[in-house]
C-alpha cells in the first residue's frame, strides 16, 4: 500500500494527476502539463512536494568517523551549515545510494537520501555504524518542499529576512522562520536551477506550501510535479539513482569521481575501486540528431557493435530537443562519437555531447 506525503490532500485539491512513486502517491503532474511547469522552472519558479525523499540524523562524538568510512567524500572540513554530496558504496564498490550530508552542529548531522533507498540505506547505516554514533530515521516527522527557478530568490526574500537566506549554493540555514513556522533553508536543489529546499515539521507543510504559493503568484509560481522533476533533471544532466547508478555500477563510471576521495585512509568500497582499477565503463552524454526520442534501457551502437545502453531519455523542453543519457564502453566514449540508438528496433543516430545538455546562466 502506498503512503501519502503530509501535502496530499492539498494536491489533489489543485488537480494533480496523482501516481504511485517510490512508495508514494504523488502528483506526476498538474492541470499546466509537464511542459508547461518545466518552462516554469527555468523561466520563473515551480514549487515541488519532495516530502518522499528520506530524511536521517547521525549524532554522536564519533559520527564525522562513521560518515567519511560510509561515504566515499571526504567531510573532515564541513563546517556548520554547509552540504555534501556524495555517493555510499557497497564493498563491491557498487552504489548503494548517493545523499547529501549537511553539518548542523560539531557531533550532528543531518542526512537526506533517495526515497526508494531510505529504509535500504537506514539498515545499512545501523549494520555499519561503530563507537559513538547514534543513526536515527526521522523521515516521518519531516516534510520537504522544494521552490526552484530564478524567481525563487525575489519570492523568499518577501517571506524571511535576506540575512536568514543562505548565499551558496550547498548550505543551509537551519534557523530559519517564515510565516511563523520553524524551517531548515537550504540552498539546494534537483532542476539546474538556483532555488531552495525547506525541511519543517510535516504537519505544518499545507500551511507553508499555501504560503509558498499565495507569496510567489505574482512572480509567476505554479505546482510542478515529478514528470517536470525528472525532465528538468535530465536536461541538466543530473544523475538519479536506478538508472545513472545502482548497485552494480561504480562512481567513477557514473562520473562522480570528484566525489570520491581515494586519498582517504579508507572508505567502505575503496579497496574494489583500487582493484577495478580504471573504469571500464563511463556515463555520456548524448544528443539525438535522428528522428525520434530515446528513452532508458535502449542499446546504444557503433555500426553492429554494441556500446552500452541508455539510462535516462526525454524531449527536454527548454532545449526543444531529445536528448539522453547513456553507459557506455570507456573506449567509445570520446566528445564528438557519432552512435546509433536502438528505438523500439529502430535506429536512431546521436552524437556523444559533453554533459550537461542545459547549464544555468549565472547573473
Amino acid at each position: 500500500m502506498e503512503l501519502k506525503t503530509p501535502l496530499y490532500e492539498t494536491h489533489v485539491k489543485c488537480k494533480g494527476k496523482i501516481v504511485p512513486f517510490a512508495g508514494y502517491l504523488l502528483p506526476v503532474q498538474y492541470g499546466t502539463g509537464v511542459i508547461a511547469e518545466h518552462m516554469a522552472v527555468r523561466t520563473a519558479c515551480g514549487l515541488f512536494d519532495v516530502s518522499h525523499m528520506g530524511e536521517i540524523t547521525c549524532a554522536g562524538r564519533d559520527a564525522l568517523k562513521n560518515l567519511n568510512e560510509m561515504l566515499t567524500n571526504d567531510y573532515t572540513d564541513l563546517r556548520d551549515g554547509q552540504a555534501r554530496y556524495s555517493p555510499m558504496c557497497n564493498e563491491e564498490g557498487g552504489v548503494i545510494d548517493d545523499l547529501i550530508v549537511y553539518k548542523v552542529r560539531d557531533d550532528h548531522y543531518f542526512i537526506v537520501v533517495n526515497a526508494a533507498n531510505k529504509d535500504k540505506d537506514f539498515a545499512w547505516m545501523k549494520a555499519h555504524a561503530f563507537g559513538d554514533a547514534v543513526f536515527t530515521d526521522i523521515s516521518a516527522s519531516v516534510a520537504q518542499l522544494a521552490l526552484q527557478g530564478p524567481k525563487a530568490v525575489s519570492i523568499l526574500k518577501k517571506l524571511v529576512p535576506e540575512e536568514a537566506i543562505p548565499q551558496k549554493y550547498y548550505s543551509c540555514n537551519f534557523h530559519g522562520r517564515a510565516g511563523g513556522m520553524d524551517c531548515a533553508i537550504s540552498r539546494t536543489g534537483y532542476t539546474g536551477e538556483d532555488g531552495f529546499e525547506f525541511y519543517l515539521a510535516a504537519e505544518e507543510a499545507p500551511k507553508f506550501w499555501e504560503l509558498l504559493m499565495e507569496t510567489g503568484r505574482e512572480e509567476g509560481l505554479i505546482p510542478c510535479g515529478l514528470g517536470a522533476r525528472d525532465t528538468l533533471r535530465l536536461e541538466a544532466a543530473m544523475p538519479l539513482y536506478g538508472h545513472e547508478m545502482d548497485d552494480t555500477v561504480t562512481p567513477f563510471e557514473a562520473g562522480l569521481g570528484m566525489f570520491v576521495k581515494m586519498e582517504k585512509e579508507s572508505f567502505i568500497g575503496k579497496a574494489a575501486l583500487l582493484e577495478k582499477g580504471r573504469p571500464g565503463r563511463k556515463r555520456v552524454g548524448l544528443k539525438v540528431t535522428g528522428r525520434g526520442i530515446v528513452r532508458e534501457h535502449a542499446d546504444v551502437y557503433i555500426g553492429e557493435r554494441r556500446i552500452g545502453v541508455t539510462t535516462s531519455g526525454t524531449h527536454c523542453p527548454y532545449l526543444k530537443a531529445p536528448a539522453a543519457m547513456a553507459l557506455l564502453d570507456a573506449s567509445c566514449s570520446s566528445v564528438g562519437t557519432q552512435v546509433e540508438v536502438d528505438v523500439r528496433g529502430r535506429r536512431v543516430a546521436a552524437e556523444i555531447v559533453k554533459p550537461p545538455f542545459y547549464k544555468r546562466t549565472v547573473k
